[in-house]
């Protein structure tokens, strides 16, 4: 029986690795998101510095792994066989769960799974051996098994951290760029020096001094002098780093807020790794310290089973062995590097803080609406109450700068560095400070939430994206708390399933979660792997209508190839009544649509970005548009009413009709595939032999409209064969309308004698 919980133990070291990546996947967008969306520094220094910081955060984490052991349940009143299945639930339910979260690309938080995870299985545990107990303890009793008063001040604490870090990274801003403004780049050189002496200051004082007093590694004088000297450590600090930086800014000409990321981002890097390690391999060590326990003749005197077995030693202080977090911390650094998944979570967070307009993966709803009517409200009643002159100020110090029509949109950073500093200086203090305290708060909570206040102080959720923000904010939030009623849920039936099932059910849920993580990884490359290939619309910037007629080109080929798919597919689809490949059409027909829609609602920032003279390009990007999105809704409409024939289980359509469809679909097919390789070739003199062969097509179309109306004077028995097919046609034939208004308005407004500006390639 002992050799089971060897091979136990094997599975759980084995866990505890999977886990860290798929936890740093999540986790990276807690230290990167604000370094990568101020564009401050290449990315490559940026992952150069985290990786030493994480590295540093692995080794000042010892105290935190006491969570994991004692923190959540009272670990003498469970029996080393018991401890076992609640580290094993524990463990095998934050994998598949984070790894889920990580597959939709959402950002969650892993210190609310590990805690609500070792709740849901400890009280799992604890219900059966109560109602297994002879002694008369009832279901009250359950307070004697759970850390009632641990165990609510970490959950307070994490829900706490949401107002808390959203409320001063609010502030913090507001003063911040009050002081500094958007053009805090020719502000006068103490203002920056200020700025950094505190920020600097901040995260230091907490980091190094808060946070990695804790590890191992430092000496017990070294710590006894941090302790009693705290004001005058500030003090000193912040006199020599304001100095320093005035000294960088003036002799060196060095930009210091860069300095201030680089800085803030190993010192989120640090805290994240000193207060998340426990998230990814505290049960793990928790269940290793247990086993040395049990095997132990010197603890174990008796000898007794694992199920007589006491484990009372865990609510001891323990400190984990340095290798084991040397081993993890290199786990987590190789992971950051080389994890796809990690980029994914990363645009969400960025996205939701940008300074200019993106594309809002949320849609507004009740909550988010009323909650942007009450802040607006509430806004201008506290405006009113200002002087003239103050809001004056204010606006001036809120008013962006300039943007050069130069820099194209898309080179444009998410918020400037001001932002940055202010977002890694505030969530590495208060992750430190909680660490500090032994209390494992929610990096991801602390980073999105302070994130989210930093953006509204900033003025960047306008009334154009505010409902947006809102919004997605709200999803967030409601996938945290999500999170944790499934992590308290699952666990607690892993649990019972090992409970009852003994090591039937642990090889089971093994084989289980190796198939999950397998299939997840494969469907998530297959994604990535479609999404390189995929032909994917681009935004025109070019300021001429020769250029905007070069560089949308390659859109016009994209439309036409993708759309011949999408018409061919709908064919098929009737053809064999498959209702799969017509389901997977939709699909398609739907993303393409949403890119065209997001070519027009970029026609604001390209227009703004044109030259005076070149109002012609604006005409004819806004015609181009107009047509493709004529082009869609025929496709559309096309896909959606052959999925809805075949979803009904409506009658086939006859031999006739389908060979018909297939005759039209090849005559399509000829032109889509002409028309593509005029435009990818961007011969645009071939448009006019297209043009010629206008009429030809146009009678195929015609001449099947007849034919039907005949068959359905004298044969047709089918009302919904008869309305598919017609309706086929007709849309087919504004498709075609369509498509040679497109050609036409290229054919008439290239010019093959101006030189179009050149697109530099990204």
């Amino acid at each position: 029986m002992e050799n089971m919980y060897s091979y136990m133990l094997i599975a759980l070291a084995i866990l505890a690795i999977a886990d860290l990546v798929v936890g740093v996947s999540n986790d990276a967008v807690n230290f990167l998101n604000s370094a990568i969306g101020s564009k401050a520094v290449s990315f490559k220094t940026l992952m150069i510095v985290a990786s030493i910081g994480i590295a540093f955060g692995a080794m000042s984490s010892s105290g935190m792994m006491e969570i994991a052991r004692k923190g959540i349940f009272v670990p003498g009143e469970f029996m080393f066989d018991e401890i076992m299945i609640i580290f094993m639930a524990v463990m095998i339910t934050d994998i598949l769960l984070l790894d889920f979260f990580n597959t939709l690309g959402l950002p969650t938080s892993t210190t609310v799974s590990i805690v609500f995870e070792l709740l849901g299985a400890s009280v799992c545990i604890a219900i059966l051996k109560i109602n297994a107990d002879n002694s008369g303890q009832t279901i009250l009793d359950l307070g004697n098994y759970i850390n009632n008063e641990k165990a609510i001040e970490i959950i307070l604490g994490i829900l706490l951290s949401v107002v808390v870090a959203f409320s001063i990274g609010a502030i913090i801003q507001f003063f911040s760029r009050l002081l500094l403004s958007f053009d805090f780049i020719n502000k006068p050189k103490f203002y920056g020096a200020i700025f950094s002496g505190f920020a600097t200051t901040s995260i230091l004082y907490f980091i190094l001094i808060k946070g990695i007093k804790n590890a191992a590694f430092m000496s017990g004088d070294l710590k006894e002098l941090i302790v009693n000297n705290n004001a005058a450590l500030l003090a000193v600090s912040f006199v020599v780093f304001t100095l320093l930086s005035l000294a960088i800014i003036s002799f060196f000409k060095t930009n210091i807020y860069k300095i201030i990321i680089v800085i803030g981002t190993f010192a989120l890097a640090v805290a994240f790794a000193g207060n998340d390690l426990v998230n990814f391999i505290g049960p793990t060590t928790g269940a290793y310290q247990a086993f040395l326990d049990f095997s132990n003749p010197e603890v174990n005197t008796l000898g007794l089973k694992a199920s007589e077995f006491s484990m009372e030693s865990l609510g001891q202080k323990i400190y984990t062995p340095t290798y084991i977090l040397l081993v993890a911390g290199l786990i987590m650094v190789l992971t950051l590097w080389f994890s796809s998944k990690a980029k994914a979570v990363v645009k969400t967070s960025v996205d939701l803080s940008r300074q200019d307009d993106v594309n809002e993966r949320f849609e507004p709803n009740f909550l988010s609406r009323n909650i942007v009517r009450l802040s607006i409200g509430l806004s201008e009643s506290f405006n009113n109450l200002l002087p003239e002159s103050t809001k004056t100020y204010i606006n001036k110090q809120f008013q962006h700068t300039r943007i050069p029509a130069s820099i194209k949109t898309k080179d444009l950073p998410a918020f400037d560095m001001v932002r940055a500093s202010v977002n890694l200086m505030v969530a590495s203090v208060l992750i430190s400070i909680a660490t500090s305290l032994k209390l494992p708060l929610s990096t991801t909570y602390v980073t999105f939430m302070v994130a989210m206040g930093t953006s509204l102080a900033d003025r960047a959720w306008g009334s154009e994206s505010a409902v947006y923000r809102v919004a997605g904010v709200l999803n967030v939030i409601g996938g945290w708390f999500f999170t944790a009623f499934s992590a308290f849920s699952a666990a607690a039936i892993m649990a019972l399933l090992l409970y009852y099932g003994g090591v039937y059910a642990l090889v089971a849920l093994l084989i289980f979660t190796v198939v999950v993580l397998i299939k997840n990884y494969l469907t998530h490359r297959k994604q990535s792997i479609e999404q390189k290939e995929e032909d994917k619309l681009q935004k025109a910037e070019s300021s001429s209508t020769q250029g905007v007629i070069m560089e949308s080109a390659t859109n016009i080929a994209n439309v036409i190839k993708r759309g011949n798919k999408i018409y061919t597919g709908a064919v098929n689809g009737l053809a064999t009544h498959n209702l799969k490949l017509l389901k997977k059409n939709k699909n398609q027909i739907e993303k393409l649509s949403n890119e065209i829609e997001d070519l027009r609602d970029n026609i604001y920032y390209f227009i703004k970005n044109l030259e005076d003279p070149s109002v012609n390009a604006s005409n004819f990007y806004i015609s181009i548009l107009s047509y493709l999105q004529d082009m869609t809704q025929s496709l559309t409409y096309i896909s959606n009413a052959s999925y809805k024939h075949v979803n009904n289980n409506h009658k086939k359509l006859k031999f006739t009709q389908i060979k018909e469809l297939k005759d039209l679909d090849t005559h399509l097919e000829h032109l889509f595939n002409t028309t593509k390789t005029a435009f990818d070739s961007s011969s645009f003199e071939q448009i006019g032999v297209i043009l010629n062969e206008k009429n030809k097509i146009f009678n195929v179309v015609t001449d099947k409209i007849q034919k039907q109306v005949e068959r359905t004077r004298s044969e047709e028995s089918s009302p919904k064969n008869t309305t598919l097919y017609f309706s086929l046609l007709l849309e087919t034939k504004d498709l075609l309308k369509a498509t040679m208004s497109l050609l036409e308005e290229y054919y008439n407004a290239h010019d093959g004698s101006v030189e179009p500006a050149k697109i530099s390639e990204s």
